[in-house]
């Protein structure tokens, strides 16, 4: 191993003693959903934004608000509904009569973590205003555009059962998101610590602030600079356009795939390796590491035929089986 990489190993080390006892807060209130929190300080670590899909009852909000009670910085919970304006997500104009003339009121936009509660509830005009957000790190209101604080993060959960009243997220709000996890049932062993902890008319358990943004920042450099192999890079290159173009790497994907993962999932699948890399205390990426995320960074990147749809082939399918017949470097 070169020195170089051994430097990046040391950095990681010390860049990363705040994760292991985050995830011990965490845990006082969160039993299970191990990957879930994982997949989070993966967003956070890559500066990406992370959208949750589960049925109700699985913790996706309050895991989210306890990771935000770990750290020290601004929280703002959004409850999206069909009938919330684009004002009341980033803010609006309010004149003064007194004054004679407009200030500016900013909206709850304006914190560091972001909980979009039930994202897909709320209507075009909103998601439109929030992609400018996610997108940009910035918003517009009025004539002035407003940068937005550093570090900025969208964690967004959606329920997959009920439709009614609900707007499907365009393909290019969804592309913004680094990851979608879709958040599972407990053990029934972590069902029944569940049952002993929670099943009270206590209050629920609190956590301390361990992490400051300072800290989250300084990990982020230190996840830009972790080492990745040219043939890591062919390997996630090769993922990618397997995708669009599964023929000419001899996969049997013909006719399920109506378009495949985008540029945007070239990066982010090399972030979020770089980030898995970084909790597992590396300083370089591996072809596991990228194999562990891939999952998430593609599943909600590509739209299956409707030969696909009749034959029940989900994208989570179509992924499963590009990584499958990918040969590992």
């Amino acid at each position: 191993m070169n020195p170089s990489v051994q430097e990046l190993d040391r950095r990681v080390e010390e860049a990363s003693t705040w994760v292991k006892p985050l995830t011990q807060e965490m845990g006082r209130v969160i039993i299970g959903q191990q990957g879930l929190v994982r997949s989070l300080l993966i967003g956070l670590l890559g500066n990406g934004h992370v959208l949750l899909e589960g049925v109700p009852g699985l913790a996706k909000t309050l895991t989210v608000r306890t990771l935000s009670s770990c750290i020290h910085a601004d929280f703002a919970r959004i409850q999206f509904t069909p009938d919330l304006l684009p004002a009341d997500l980033v803010g609006t104009l309010i004149y003064n009569p007194r004054e004679g003339a407009f200030s500016t009121r900013k909206g709850p936009v304006f914190a560091n973590l972001i909980l979009a509660d039930e994202i897909n509830r709320a209507p075009a005009k909103v998601q439109s205003a929030l992609l400018e957000a996610m997108q940009e790190r910035q918003v517009t209101i009025g004539e002035e555009t407003f940068k937005l604080p550093d570090p900025f993060l969208v964690l967004a959960t959606q329920n997959p059962l009920e439709q009614e009243g609900t707007y499907p997220l365009p393909e290019a709000q969804l592309d913004r998101f680094m990851l979608k996890v879709v958040v599972g049932y407990p053990t029934r062993s972590e069902e029944r610590s569940i049952l002993d902890s929670m099943a009270t008319s206590s209050p629920r358990l609190s956590v301390d602030p361990l992490v400051t943004k300072e800290q989250i920042l300084e990990a982020r450099n230190v996840v830009n600079a972790i080492y990745v192999d040219d043939r890591v890079k062919d390997y996630i290159v090769d993922l990618v356009w397997a995708t669009r173009e599964p023929a000419n790497y001899n996969l049997k994907l013909d006719g399920l795939i109506r378009y495949g993962a985008s540029p945007r999932a070239t990066i982010y699948l090399t972030l979020a390796a770089k980030a898995h890399a970084f909790l597992n205390g590396r300083g370089y990426v591996t072809p596991h590491d990228v194999k562990s995320i891939g999952l998430e960074v593609l599943r909600h990147r590509i739209a299956v035929s409707y030969e696909a749809e009749a034959e029940s082939i989900s994208p989570e399918e179509i992924v499963r089986r590009v990584f499958e017949g990918m040969p590992v470097p």
